[in-house]
């Protein structure tokens, strides 16, 4: 098995008054030789953005664009003619393929929004673009993995790749294995909140690991702890 940690100080930081942004592989501003991308994952940007505010209208292309609120909801607009608005435990996926344009701001005037955002590589160039959102229970991800993101023709969320976007809610002293697909796929793991041990390592809130070569893997909860897992296969 190889693992590589990613310790939340560790992370890529950027504070633009409305926007406190932290990037765990090179983006924007912040660039890391060594932090390029995980396998297919390209980017998992950790954003807190202030009542009010957000992102003005701009492109994207050949990417697949996955955003899960945190805390605070996402108001959404594009140019496939989607406004919505994406609250804790929706998903929200967008193929952006050809191309498209949209905006994403914190639908509160009050409240500040907390969202992950995760760009993976597809598959596939210049397809059609699509969007989709689906609400996820929280009960089916008590102490089990719930499924929340995979390519087509599985449950949760379709995207154009070899990918799947798994979380848990974990109660302390609760252990849970994964079995990783075949072929050459690693996965990266993000604690939420809590802390977990993973084949010994300790990890605590916004702690992050890369797992790659193995079939499968344990966590363990030392902690009450929320995970998300993201399976993807090396470019």
């Amino acid at each position: 098995m190889k693992t590589q940690v990613y310790k939340s100080a560790s992370r890529g930081k950027a504070h633009y008054g409305w926007l406190k942004a932290n990037y765990l592989f090179s983006f924007a501003q912040y660039y890391n030789a060594e932090r390029m991308h995980f396998g297919a994952l390209r980017v998992f940007n950790d954003d807190y953005i202030k009542a009010g505010k957000g992102f003005d209208t701009h492109p994207h292309d050949n990417m697949e664009i996955i955003t899960i609120p945190l805390s605070g909801s996402v108001l959404h607009k594009d140019s496939m003619g989607h406004t919505s608005l994406i609250k804790p435990n929706d998903v929200q996926v967008m193929s952006a393929g050809t191309g498209i344009f949209h905006s994403e701001y914190n639908g509160s005037e009050t409240e500040e929004l907390n969202l992950f955002q995760l760009w993976i590589i597809p598959s596939a160039r210049n397809i059609e673009p699509t969007y989709n959102q689906l609400t996820f229970e929280e009960t089916e991800a008590q102490n089990q993995w719930q499924l929340l993101v995979s390519p087509a023709g599985n449950e949760g969320l379709t995207i154009h790749q070899n990918a799947w976007i798994h979380r848990t809610h974990l109660e302390k002293g609760t252990h849970l294995t994964y079995d990783l697909h075949k072929g050459a796929h690693g996965s990266l793991l993000m604690v939420v909140e809590g802390t977990i041990t993973v084949e010994g390592i300790t990890l605590d809130k916004r702690d992050a690991i890369g797992i790659s070569e193995t079939e499968r893997f344990t966590i363990e909860a030392t902690e009450n702890a929320r995970v998300i897992n993201i399976e993807v296969p090396a470019i």
